[in-house]
């Protein structure tokens, strides 16, 4: 019998005593760790469980724009998760009211909403941030302060308290100045003007002597027409010329000092969220994303033609706020921020944060966005 006929049997012995111990081994594991394999039973179960949500929003339903975006996302979740996360989008109205919609997810009435920050300064002072505030930062600013520069932290800190988690849910862009009755020459015609203008923009116009008044959207235009309210600010042209403020009003103001990168928040309740496991969530975070980048792109594909369409269809008059009104509108907003900061903790907190943000983006900006504006622009494109 040759050498290796003689070693054989002993390999095999060895090879048996081997994967007998590793079995073993692995057994003993398992027993001593019942953690370990009930997380597994729960990985199962939670990937054949289907998640039914119920999602409310500000907007009237499937509205160009603000409406579309929360069923983007509820498409985008529910094809993403194969089904097992299904979000069925209400429009203002039918489950809450447009106003109601941080107090429905605050309790879990429903799951989910779809709305602004700024609609919830009475509870939250410091919530108009994570909107748009006067003179603050643009679309491109604010996503780069939420997503790299704490402000997302800082937003999900201002709606712990109520059991929410907050998310970016799209932007419109720079808005317009607004609807007016009557046209606006000096500081001095802007006194007792009732205008629908929310967020902080309304405390900076009652501080210059408007009247500031908060109305859901679909009542702007019989407010308007009905003289309740002598001016409004919405968006900018691409809904405005849904909403068909040029039947009722004739002057349409520019720039959109109080509001130059409205961000639109999506918000889940709080006990909803943690119920998901860590994939659905993920799916929820991604989709977001890609809903706060949709509609910003969709206002800026459409808010040009429609601008075009007002002026030379409608003859709606396009005019300039003059300087020394814009002047005056910034000083009152530099006070008001100030003297707010000064009784609210988290409002000076997020504020400190915003304007350091602002102030180096801004400082970049002047010579990248900013000088590259005025070195493309040529004579056809002012007109155009």
């Amino acid at each position: 019998m040759s050498n290796n006929q003689r070693l054989l049997p002993a390999v095999v012995v060895g090879l048996v005593a081997l994967v007998m111990l590793l079995f073993g081994l692995y057994v003993w594991q398992v027993m001593r760790s019942p953690v370990t394999a009930s997380n597994a039973l729960v990985t199962t179960a939670d990937q054949q469980q289907v998640y039914r949500w119920k999602m409310v929003t500000t907007w009237p339903k499937n509205f160009p724009g603000l409406g579309t975006a929360p069923e983007n996302f509820a498409r985008m979740v529910n094809e993403s998760s194969n089904g097992r996360l299904q979000i069925k989008v209400h429009g203002a109205g039918e489950l809450v009211p447009a106003l109601g919609v941080f107090d429905a997810v605050s309790t879990g009435s429903v799951e989910a909403g779809h709305g602004a920050a700024y609609y919830w300064k009475g509870k939250i002072p410091a919530s108009p941030f994570f909107t748009a505030i006067p003179f603050g930062m643009n679309a491109q600013e604010t996503n780069g302060w939420i997503n790299a520069g704490g402000g997302l932290e800082l937003w999900r800190e201002a709606y712990a308290p109520f059991n929410v988690v907050p998310f970016a849910g799209g932007n419109t862009g720079v808005q317009m100045a607004g609807w007016y009755n009557k046209r606006i020459n000096t500081i001095a015609d802007i006194k007792g003007l009732k205008m629908r203008i929310p967020g902080m923009g309304g405390e900076v116009w009652s501080r210059a002597g408007g009247v500031a008044v908060n109305i859901p959207g679909g009542e702007l235009y019989t407010s308007l027409q009905t003289g309740v309210i002598d001016a409004t600010e919405w968006v900018g042209p691409y809904n405005d010329l849904a909403m068909g403020f040029h039947q009722v009003a004739k002057y349409y103001y520019y720039p959109g000092w109080h509001e130059p990168g409205a961000m639109l928040e999506i918000i889940v309740n709080q006990d909803a969220y943690n119920a998901l496991p860590e994939d659905l969530k993920a799916v929820v975070a991604v989709a977001a994303q890609a809903t706060n980048q949709m509609m910003l792109d969709e206002y800026t594909n459409a808010n040009n033609a429609a601008l075009k369409e007002l002026v030379e269809n409608y003859g709606v008059e396009l005019l300039e706020l003059p300087a020394e009104v814009l002047n005056v509108l910034k000083q009152k907003a530099d006070q008001y921020y100030a003297e707010t900061a000064a009784k609210d903790p988290l409002f000076a907190k997020v504020l400190a944060s915003y304007t350091e943000f602002q102030r180096n983006a801004g400082n970049y900006h002047r010579i990248s966005e900013l000088a590259y504006y005025h070195t493309r622009e040529t004579d056809s494109q002012k007109t155009d």
